[in-house]
């Protein structure tokens, strides 16, 4: 099958940057949110990294204008109905995620492929909301979307192959590196950064070095570009918390378990970047 048409569920930070390398790769996109100002400004965010890369010389004024006309915002599943692959890329509930299964099962032909950027969740649990599980897979894209050159492609117990090398092909095709992982929570990049950033909030809570010298040590003795406390920062605790929470629960690792530390910054809002205030202050959120 050749993926000619992409649908997105979702057009936040993920959504949004999935939208744009699909359409910057000659796919025609059609991206939905639940109602229009939150369409409205991730396809503000599409056009204002446009704009962006041409001051850095990276595209030209033709290429953003056709990389917008390739791009269609809507508000209803309903549209989806012509699309070869589908990613959603919403929050990571379940619940949720498998209520927008459910919907796309019903609306897309039976040859559409139905695909995932959870990071954390089954897909499998996902899939089997469908009738075509053998059709489902995982696509974990990396934050953000248009930097990053790395794409996990998730194979469940019920991926077909030819579904595995459609998925495969198409993350090729967005000029991205797919590596292939099973079905289990984490993944590959996730299970081993996991434990890493959770050790380094673990070292400061008892007080084996402060957060400047773990982060400094990591950066000057492993040449890391960030260190892992303000890595964590960077993606936000609640969100290492709810990935680390649910592989925990998944594997019962104690290597995932997160520090109690963790938990309290969380209960009071201290969630990094985005509230600014996290292991370090920010002038601004």
């Amino acid at each position: 099958m050749k993926v000619t048409n992409v649908g997105v569920v979702g057009c936040g930070l993920m959504g949004s940057g999935i939208t744009q390398v699909c359409a910057q790769s000659g796919y025609r996109v059609v991206v939905s949110e639940i109602n229009e100002p939150l369409l409205n400004k991730g396809l503000a965010s599409i056009s204002s990294r446009l704009t962006r890369d041409i001051e850095k010389g990276k595209i030209s004024q033709q290429d953003r204008e056709s990389v917008i006309a390739r791009i269609g915002g809507t508000t209803d599943t309903r549209d989806f109905a012509d699309c070869d692959l589908v990613i959603e890329a919403v929050t990571e509930n379940v619940d949720l995620k498998k209520e927008i299964f459910a919907k796309l099962d019903k609306i897309c032909p039976p040859n559409t492929i139905l695909t995932t950027n959870t990071s954390v969740l089954s897909v499998i649990d996902i899939a089997m909301v469908t009738t075509r599980p053998n059709k489902v897979l995982g696509l974990h894209f990396f934050n953000p979307v248009p930097v990053m050159k790395l794409v996990e492609v998730i194979k469940t117990i019920g991926t077909s192959e030819n579904t595995l090398g459609i998925g495969i092909e198409f993350v090729k095709s967005l000029g991205k590196t797919a590596v292939i992982a099973q079905d289990t929570s984490g993944f590959i990049v996730n299970r081993l950064l996991t434990p890493f950033l959770l050790n380094a909030i673990r070292m400061l809570e008892n007080k084996i070095a402060t957060k400047e010298d773990i982060d400094s040590g990591i950066q000057l003795g492993l040449n890391h570009p960030i260190g892992p406390l303000a890595l964590l920062d960077l993606i936000g605790i609640d969100t290492v918390l709810f990935s680390a929470s649910a592989m925990y629960e998944e594997m019962k690792d104690p290597q995932y378990a997160p520090p109690i530390l963790m938990r309290k910054m969380v209960a009071a809002g201290w969630l990094g970047r985005k509230t600014g205030k996290g292991f370090y202050e920010y002038k601004s959120k």
